[in-house]
Formats: structure tokens, C-alpha cells, sequence
């Protein structure tokens, strides 16, 4: 009778240990797939912006060749004087392509695209400040068209 009952603890904590030795495992995986432990801040902003790009590269045609400025909204009560804003919330995304000239405003928690516009920028070598309007100042670098001997214009930046 005492043999049975050895017996019965042995079987239980074999489970008991297989069910711990499961979920440690289950959580470790978790841990190694979120990458936590071996990125730093600057990896992880790289990565957080690709992931960016390919999920608004599902939903919209992006300009090919060109890595955008990526910008998130604030506060949105800075920015009630600008069309482009007029339907943003805190939290969206402002991808800014200055070659392309196309400015797309992203909502990540209903993964839709809520505006595009157009950059209008005036032909200049010097940066442009974009403020209020974003988390942080955006620097945005014109394109400038010099004019050619050719009649095709050659775009520079």
C-alpha cells in the first residue's frame, strides 16, 4: 500500500515537472521571438520603421528607391490650421518621401491610411523645418530641379 502511494506521487510530480519544464520553454520562445534581450534602441527603431513601411506597402503604392522620415503625432491640438492633420489622431504615423514629394498619414491601430497629400516645398538648397506637427522637428531636404543642356531636368537633393 505504501509502494502504491510512492508510486503516485512519482507519476504526479513527473507531470508537474513536464507541465513547468512546458510552459519555461513556451515562455523562453516568447522572450527569444520578441528579440527584447539582444536589440538595441537603434536596431529596434529600425526595425519598428520597416515593419512600418511594409505594413502601409500593403495598403498603398510607396515611391520605389526611397527610404521616407518617419514621423509620429503628438498632439493633435498643435495642429488645427493644417489640412493634411485635420482627421489625425495622436498616435498616427506621417511617413514623408522628399524626393517623391508625397507626405501619407498612417493609423497603425486600424492599419489604414487616412490621408496623402502632396509636399509643397519651394526650390531651395537650404533644409526646411517642419514644426508642431510631429513628435520631434522633421528636417526635409527640397528636391531641387537644375536645368540641363538636355531637355530632360536632372533632379538632385
Amino acid at each position: 500500500m505504501i509502494n502504491k502511494f510512492f508510486e503516485k506521487k512519482k507519476i504526479l510530480l513527473v507531470i508537474f515537472a513536464a507541465i513547468v519544464l512546458g510552459a519555461s520553454l513556451y515562455y523562453f520562445l516568447v522572450y527569444k521571438k520578441s528579440g527584447v534581450s539582444s536589440q538595441d534602441p537603434t536596431q529596434a527603431a529600425v526595425i519598428e520603421s520597416q515593419n512600418l513601411i511594409e505594413k502601409v506597402g500593403k495598403l498603398i503604392e510607396l515611391p520605389v528607391g526611397e527610404q521616407p522620415q518617419i514621423a509620429t503625432v503628438s498632439d493633435v491640438s498643435k495642429l488645427p490650421n493644417q489640412p493634411f492633420f485635420s482627421k489625425a489622431q495622436n498616435g498616427d504615423k506621417v511617413l514623408i518621401y522628399n524626393i517623391a514629394q508625397k507626405a501619407i498619414l498612417y493609423r497603425p491601430n486600424t492599419n489604414k491610411i487616412i490621408d496623402v497629400a502632396p509636399l509643397v516645398a519651394k526650390p531651395t538648397t537650404e533644409p526646411v523645418q517642419i514644426q508642431a506637427t510631429v513628435s520631434a522637428t522633421v528636417t526635409v531636404y527640397p528636391t531641387v530641379i537644375k536645368k540641363s543642356p538636355s531637355p530632360t531636368p536632372t533632379v538632385t537633393q
